[in-house]
């Protein structure tokens, strides 16, 4: 048997962080056991289904790696076979036309809660003749559930979970138009695409029972199951704007490695022993059901951005540099593209060390790509305007003039100079920083030099002045 799993998004919305988790475990699970991973659409919604919203999941998933081994299917191109499986079920005595109203089905739910009970339908054309149909009705179509014994699911995460069919009514399959429900087009698609194995959220738990009611009905070999516990915020609560970022693509924009996220999110309701960074290839590796708690998980977005500045820093230099100028490519002021590429590659590893997001990068880069004059932090300014902070500017140019532009001969000219005045070498580095800058912060001082180079350092210190 070939493994087969599936993501199936509705597109009515943003690719959440939980959905990208399971779309993370569904891909991981199919890749440990050589198998395929597949993406579904659901967008029978027409209502509220969007290309927009369709183009924002293709994004997300391809930015997270998580490609799938066949083209996307649209659950809206099949509700013809939809259909032709709830009259195959007709036509077999599995399911039955139900000529009820409106009015009729309001009536039934207000009166069952007003008795205490669960509102379900009643069953009341379950064996009626059709002769008996009122007239100007269009049925729908519902499954004939057994009413007696008990639905069992052998969960590969929650365990045998099981509930009485007599708390289970019998569900419409084919609306009164037409159309399809979502739980038996679910159903239909996943036999259609020979998926062995669901793997989603435990939301889906309860609409699982009903699931399997339509494989039996239909003979079909069912797909084993899998319900992974939800995320929520660190109070205990359903995650939500108030707690962060969200949406994988807000990940992205605020400066996070995708690499990061899956990381995290493979650690979010998973674990392998003490294992904290795992690569891709690591993850497929060890991923397996097993390792799935059964609680849900709270989001830790200080965790997330401690891992994010690991990764952030065993990260390749030139993709971190064509990053950071695409998040600068509208800064006012800027060098040209190959000056400010060059410069960037030159002190990315220094500047990396102290990043914790692309974000925080690209800020503490924007220095490097500035026409002088820059502009200056109060602190900066402070540190330039302070008695004689110039002069000694002017003259440590004259020195700089003439060093070898490499960090370790800078490194000693700093020195030479400051112990040639009796001050400590900070007394030197911090004006000079402010001057190169416009802050006070920065990576070391040798090395920012070497990444600006002789002709840029002169000009800025002369600016200054």
């Amino acid at each position: 048997m070939t493994v087969r799993t599936r993501f199936a998004p509705s597109p009515t919305g943003l690719l959440h962080i939980g959905g990208a988790r399971t779309a993370l475990f569904n891909y991981l699970f199919s890749r440990h056991h050589g198998g395929q991973f597949l993406l579904r659409i659901e967008d029978t919604d027409r209502a509220r289904s969007t290309e927009a919203a369709v183009a924002v999941i293709l994004e997300g998933l391809a930015w997270l790696g998580l490609a799938p081994d066949e083209a996307p299917l649209f659950q809206s191109t099949r509700a013809a076979r939809h259909a032709e499986i709830a009259h195959a079920l007709l036509e077999a005595g599995r399911a039955y036309r139900c000529y009820c109203t409106a009015e009729e089905l309001r009536a039934m739910r207000e009166q069952a809660l007003s008795e205490g009970r669960p509102p379900r339908y009643d069953g009341r054309w379950r064996d009626r003749d059709p002769a008996e149909a009122p007239p100007g009705v269009a049925p729908a179509i519902r499954l004939k559930a057994p009413r007696e014994g008990e639905t069992v699911v052998e969960d590969l995460v929650q365990g045998p979970v099981r509930v009485a069919n007599g708390e289970l009514d019998d569900m419409i399959i084919l609306r009164s138009d037409g159309t399809p429900t979502y739980l038996h087009a679910v159903v239909v698609d996943d036999h259609d695409m020979a998926i062995t194995h669901v793997i989603r959220g435990d939301d889906h738990l309860t609409n699982t029972f009903r699931q399997v009611q339509i494989y039996q009905a239909m003979g079909w070999e069912m797909p084993r199951f899998a319900h992974i516990p939800l995320i929520h915020g660190a109070d205990g609560a359903k995650l939500s704007k108030r707690h962060g970022a969200v949406s994988v693509l807000e990940f992205r924009d605020q400066g996070f490695l995708p690499e990061a996220i899956c990381n995290y999110l493979l650690r979010l309701g998973w674990g392998h022993g003490d294992a904290e960074i795992l690569s891709r290839e690591d993850a497929i590796r060890l991923f397996d059901l097993d390792g799935v708690g059964r609680a849900a998980a709270r989001m830790d977005y200080a965790k997330l951005t401690h891992l994010n500045a690991v990764w952030l820093r065993a990260a390749e230099d030139a993709r971190l540099v064509e990053d950071v100028m695409a998040r600068l490519a509208g800064a006012p002021g800027r060098v040209g593209e190959d000056v400010a590429r060059a410069r960037l590659l030159a002190l990315m590893p220094a500047l990396k060390e102290r990043a914790r997001t692309l974000v925080d990068l690209a800020d503490s880069a924007a220095f490097l790509i500035r026409i002088p004059p820059l502009p200056m932090s109060e602190k900066a300014r402070v540190l330039l305007d302070a008695p004689g902070a110039r002069a000694l500017l002017g003259d440590l140019a004259q020195g700089l003039a003439g060093a070898a532009f490499t960090p370790e001969s800078l490194h000693e000219t700093l020195r030479t100079f400051a112990e040639a005045r009796g001050i400590k070498l900070g007394e030197v580095a911090q004006p000079l920083r402010a001057a190169l800058t416009g802050a006070t912060t920065s990576p070391p001082i040798d090395a920012t030099l070497a990444a600006l180079g002789r002709a840029e350092t002169l000009a800025r210190i002369a600016a200054a002045g």
